[in-house]
């Protein structure tokens, strides 16, 4: 199968993505133009730790594989599971290695277990505490069990975080009908700095509670040293049906508070919004809602870019149809797999 790797939002994550499902469906894939649309086109370091990593669990052929590539060919083998160890050797994001290889593992016949190493808290990816306080209790609820362990973190530009992940073989997945979030059960989070005075954390957390005045707010501060320096903030929203997730990441010259203030301001926009899900897990759940033993529903504030490519990628590796539609204040989205074209 021949990808463009421009195709709409034209980033990584197609690339990870087409990857993993070559793995999961066995097909041999071509990727084409990849990165387009980003400014330093082809491969970097994170997204050939991805593909490499997923060639790992599944003893693929890789073509072409180096930094800065912008086209690459993936020859699958069967997925088997076992033990591997992934080093982005820079600051690269984890969960993003993380991402392409849960995905692959899916199916897998035996329990995978990873260790990953690179950056768990970096810019334009997911953090690693998103990915437990938020994307793992949504894959739980699928029936994909998904145990991680934060070892160390890691922040740009030295990296040097690391994560374990085991990945328990899910031969079937249940579909997610979020049509509404049910009642509010807790609003909480994660306040954490590396290499930093106490007050940081502190600060941060101190303006998330301001901003939440009135409100119990279940928050934690995780204060460490390592080989590299940073702080943030991630806080969820966890509903009975659902859980949402917003946070900010610390930056040279940014105060604290501004760091805290920010996770309020990103979670907040998804409360108060109509989602069932927020704009980051909609994309990174929708492989595994077409692949599930059902049709699966839920509503966001918006339709990303990144949503719209992952639903044009899917499309090619599997039989599922999309269906949109829009509700007050966002869309409504109804996932069909083993459909190839819309009905009612």
């Amino acid at each position: 199968m021949k990808i463009d790797g421009s195709y709409g939002e034209g980033g990584g994550q197609l690339l990870r993505c087409a990857v993993a499902l070559s793995a999961l469906t066995g097909i041999e894939v071509e990727v084409s133009d990849i990165r387009a649309k980003r400014g330093r086109p082809g491969l970097a370091a994170q997204h050939l730790t991805a593909v490499m990593g997923v060639a790992a669990l599944c003893d693929a052929e890789v073509e072409n594989a180096y930094v800065g590539s912008t086209f690459i060919r993936f020859r699958p083998g069967p997925v088997i599971g076992g033990s591997y160890k992934l080093d982005v050797g820079t600051a690269g994001s984890i969960t993003l290695v993380l991402q392409a290889c849960m995905l692959a593992s899916l199916m897998s016949p035996a329990v995978t277990e990873l260790e990953i190493i690179g950056g768990t808290n970096v810019r334009m990816s997911p953090p690693v505490d998103y990915y437990y306080q938020v994307l793992y209790p949504l894959l739980e609820r699928m029936g994909y069990d998904v145990d991680l362990q934060l070892e160390r973190r890691g922040f740009y530009p030295q990296g040097g975080g690391r994560v374990t992940a085991s990945l328990a073989p899910c031969p079937s997945l249940t579909p997610l009908r979020l049509q509404a979030r049910g009642e509010m059960e807790e609003v909480g989070g994660v306040c954490f700095s590396q290499n930093l005075p106490d007050h940081v954390a502190q600060r941060m957390e101190h303006a998330c509670r301001k901003a939440f005045i009135g409100g119990n707010l279940e928050l934690r501060a995780h204060r460490s040293a390592g080989p590299s320096t940073g702080a943030g903030t991630a806080l969820y929203a966890r509903y009975r049906h659902t859980v949402l997730g917003g946070d900010g990441l610390g930056e040279k010259g940014v105060p604290a508070e501004r760091v805290g203030e920010a996770a309020v301001s990103c979670l907040r926009t998804e409360m108060e919004g109509p989602g069932t899900l927020d704009t980051h897990a909609a994309d990174q759940l929708l492989p595994y809602m077409a692949l599930a033993m059902g049709p699966s529903v839920f509503t966001v504030r918006e339709v990303t870019s990144h949503l719209l490519t992952q639903m044009w990628l899917l499309r090619q590796f599997l039989p599922v149809e999309f269906e949109m539609q829009d509700v007050a204040q966002g869309v409504s989205v109804r996932v069909l797999p083993n459909r190839t074209s819309p009905g009612p």
